[in-house]
């Protein structure tokens, strides 16, 4: 009988090994997602050397960033969102359905994203998705660290010496 609990306690490992990795994978994607729409530059004409079209309104292109799971998406959307909630709000279905070895994507198709990631922006002189690359690592860790339940690195090392796991 021994075995047999001994092997429900790793079943139960496992599974919660496997939980967790999801949810880190969740919080990564959700983080990395509100970067890159909040980063986004909205469109100010007081800026513009010429009249923006009629009916102009900015936040386009804060509004066709696309989040999708095992193929980019193809398209742009006509929609805008100046502050970025609702994408930001579209994009949670899609983030909770992640799980640890996905393939997510995270595009925006309009053709002038390229210059702004190029830095044509003055609210984005540097692009969005190059400075959130470079974040990337600490985006990580934090998610980690949060699933530790604030438990630092060193600690949990300690903790796998300590019961020589």
């Amino acid at each position: 009988m021994a075995n047999i609990s001994f092997s429900m306690q790793i079943a139960e490992f496992i599974a919660k090994t496997k939980a967790n990795q999801d949810l880190v994978v969740r919080a990564i994607t959700m983080k990395i997602d509100n970067k890159l729409v909040q980063r986004s530059p909205v469109g100010d004409a007081k800026y513009w050397k010429h009249k923006p079209p009629p009916g102009y309104a900015g936040g386009r292109f804060r509004a066709n960033w696309q989040l999708s799971i095992g193929s980019p998406s193809a398209g742009v959307r006509d929609l805008i969102d100046k502050d970025g909630s609702a994408t930001i709000a579209a994009h949670g279905s899609v983030i909770s359905a992640a799980k640890a070895g996905d393939v997510i994507y995270l595009v925006n198709n309009l053709p002038y994203a390229k210059r702004i990631e190029e830095g044509w922006s003055r609210q984005a002189p540097i692009g969005v998705v190059g400075l959130t690359v470079l974040e990337f690592q600490k985006i990580v860790d934090k998610a980690v660290l949060e699933l530790r339940g604030g438990t630092s690195e060193s600690d949990f090392a300690q903790g796998y010496s300590t019961y020589k796991l």
